[in-house]
């Protein structure tokens, strides 16, 4: 351990819930969050959100989408993830695994969901990890497989079937239409 690591301060979720702007805590360390997206991004979330929502309209297994909604992992861990699918109950905020989670990757974004957002969505079990590429129209999708990752879809059209309890589907073809 070097002397910074040593001397870092280690925050909660109490602590998050008292600070102003927008963040995110992972293991208590604090993440700035980027300024407001830029338009490809926002655009990406309300296209994919719309596309998904169709679909669950009548799932009857609860099954909703949603934006940039907290999800409090543990007592030093809570982030913000572009879009999430979950079929349970929710009250305030994610207190559970989503059935499925997108980022949507930017440059200033792509080590954090490629990597650091990639090991704790894998560690507490979502069963989908999808990283959307507004830049590049591109979609990975990654299915948990024996508590491991494995990409089960890359591409920059045609479609892929997320199954979960209500099965829903995002079309890039689609989607990069309207983006």
């Amino acid at each position: 351990m070097n002397i910074a690591e040593k001397y870092l301060p280690h925050y909660t979720v109490e602590d998050y819930f008292k600070w102003e702007g927008d963040w995110e805590l992972i293991e208590g360390v604090p993440y700035a969050m980027a300024p407001s997206p830029f338009w490809k991004h926002q655009r990406t979330v309300s296209v994919l959100v719309r596309q998904i929502e169709e679909q669950l309209e009548n799932c009857p297994k609860n099954c909703f989408v949603c934006q940039e909604l907290d999800w409090i992992v543990n007592e030093n861990t809570v982030v913000r993830p572009d879009v999430v699918v979950i079929c349970k109950k929710i009250e305030d905020y994610i207190k559970s695994p989503p059935e499925v989670v997108f980022e949507i990757v930017s440059k200033s974004t792509a080590i954090k969901d490629e990597n650091l957002k990639f090991e704790l969505y894998e560690r507490e079990k979502v069963q989908y990890y999808a990283l959307v590429y507004p830049e590049i129209k591109k979609m990975r999708v990654f299915k948990l497989k024996n508590n491991k990752y494995d990409k089960v879809f890359d591409s920059d059209s045609g479609t892929f079937t997320f199954e979960i309890k209500c099965k829903f589907t995002v079309d890039l073809d689609r989607m990069w239409k309207r983006v």
